[in-house]
Formats: structure tokens, C-alpha cells, sequence
């Protein structure tokens, strides 16, 4: 087969540059873009592995040691991949009735979640991306700029390894706060968030105490079917209201009704608190 000529715009372009060039004019030969000088992008050296700080929070977590805290701070500087899958466009037929090739776009995962909430799924390894989805793509970003993508995208939680070991949800708040790179503490456990809820519960003389605690269902369970105390979708905080005897069922329900408004009308409180569940004693 004859061997096919370049136009001649291009290869005039080259013959200039002494050869096959770059847009600049600047000879390929000879040319190395490793090394520090010339880094392909942020994750050139990156062999897909998971953070080791973070699996080291998680296997904390898992054995007791740890907290949700130390999981999500480790995000805060960790690489994590982002799957994305081509989806095809429509065939378009021209004017003499032929079809067009389709058009590929490449499209953002996401997912949703059981409440029915949107969810943005990242995974920390290509293995972990792979058996997951084996058709999707995985983009190399850090975790905070995954949060950035999910807030975006109007996304409620950042999903870590869905489909692993071991599934880490990283809920709104913690996802805010990775997308701003600002630390995070667990509702449970923030003192603002305790002032915000006391605040609330003072003015009702029928509340004689109240305690806010980690909610059972922030626990989640791994493959091996060992229950983990954290990283799970929530709710992540519980309100144990403690009231005096002799209420009826209505006055009950009108203290937590008033105690709820009070709490949504509170900007710390909704920006910090994912979700609540109330229980309430006699």
C-alpha cells in the first residue's frame, strides 16, 4: 500500500520544525517529560493503591480504637478516584438519510442512597473502581475536590468503596467540610451544637434533662459481617429528651414539635446536624 501524504499545510509545518514537533515548534526528539521537571499531572507517580492513612483510621474504627473524626480527616489530604462512564448520544441522520456515528459523552456516577437521597461515589483504589464497575473510568482527584463535585452536584453524602470491605459514608456536614478543607466534628460530639440544643430545651419547663449521643445508626458492617461503630448514612445524632411525668400523648408530641422547629430555625445547628433522631423518656 502507498504510503499516505501528509496535507500540505502540515507537512510543510513540520519540515519548518526540522521534523515532528510540538504546537511551539519545539522538536519531540530527544525529548523526556519525566521526572519532577515535567509531571504529567498531580498523581504521575500514583500506582492506585488506597491511602494507607486511611485505611490505617479505618482499621482503627473497625477494632474500636478510632472514630468517624480520624476516618474523615484522613480524606482531607488522601487521592481518591472518581468513576466515570461514557454515555452514548442519540444517532443523528444527516440530510441524505445516513446515520451519524453516536457521540460519546462521559458522565458523573452517582447514586441513591435507601432515604432517597443523592450520593456521589468514590472509591479509594482502581481494584476497588473495577469490581465495582468494570466499565467506568477512574479520575484521580483529591477527596476534598470529590466533596466539591458532590456539593455540585447537589449530592447529600460522599460514598467511599461502595461494594468493598468496608463502606465509609461520609455525610453532609463531613462532605462540606472536606469540600472546604476545614476540620470536621461529629455532631455528637461538637460543644456549639450541645449549646444550640440546650438553648432550645431551657425554655420549656416540661424537658427536666437532655442528652445528645451518637445514633446507632451512623454504625455500619462489613463484609465479614463485623459491626463497625461509624460510617454509616445516618441518622448520626440522637436527642434523648427527658420529661416530666404526667404528660399526655398530645403535650408530648406538641414539646417535640416546638423543640424541632426551634432546632430548623437554628443556622449552627442545620448546617452541623445531618439528621436527628428524637427519643423521649418519662
Amino acid at each position: 500500500m502507498a504510503e499516505r501524504a501528509l496535507p500540505g499545510h502540515i507537512a510543510a509545518a513540520l519540515a519548518g520544525a526540522g521534523g515532528p514537533a510540538d504546537s511551539a515548534g519545539q522538536s519531540w526528539a530527544g525529548r523526556d517529560l519525566s521526572g519532577d521537571g515535567n509531571p504529567l499531572h498531580n498523581f504521575d507517580a500514583d500506582d492506585g493503591s488506597a491511602d494507607a492513612g486511611y485505611l490505617a483510621a479505618l482499621a482503627a474504627l473497625e477494632d474500636g480504637s478510632g472514630t468517624e473524626a480520624q476516618v474523615v480527616a484522613t480524606l482531607a489530604t488522601a487521592r481518591v478516584f472518581v468513576p466515570i462512564v461514557a454515555s452514548l448520544a442519540e444517532e443523528a441522520e444527516s440530510d441524505h438519510g445516513l446515520v451519524a456515528d453516536k457521540e460519546a459523552d462521559m458522565a458523573l456516577v452517582t447514586l441513591t442512597a435507601p432515604d432517597g437521597r443523592k450520593a456521589l461515589p468514590v472509591f479509594t483504589s482502581v481494584p476497588a473502581l473495577q469490581n465495582w464497575h468494570p466499565k467506568a473510568r477512574p479520575v484521580a482527584v483529591y477527596a476534598a475536590r470529590a466533596a466539591l463535585s458532590a456539593v455540585s452536584e447537589e449530592a447529600q453524602l460522599l460514598v467511599v468503596d461502595p461494594g468493598a470491605d468496608i463502606t465509609f459514608v461520609v455525610r453532609r456536614p463531613a462532605m462540606w467540610a472536606l469540600a472546604r478543607q476545614r476540620d470536621w466534628t461529629p455532631s455528637y460530639a461538637d460543644q456549639e451544637v450541645a449549646r444550640a440544643v440546650s438553648a432550645a430545651v431551657d425554655v420549656e419547663p416540661s424537658v427536666t434533662g437532655v442528652e445528645l449521643v451518637q445514633a446507632p445508626a451512623t454504625a455500619t458492617r462489613s463484609a465479614r459481617g463485623t459491626v463497625i461503630a461509624g460510617g454509616g448514612a445516618g441518622p448520626e445524632l440522637r436527642m434523648v429528651l427527658h420529661l416530666a411525668p404526667g404528660l399526655d400523648a398530645q403535650a408530648v408530641q406538641g414539646i417535640a414539635g416546638l423543640l424541632q422547629q426551634r432546632l430548623a430555625a437554628d443556622p449552627l445547628f442545620v448546617e452541623r446536624v445531618d439528621s436527628l433522631e428524637l427519643k423521649i423518656t418519662r
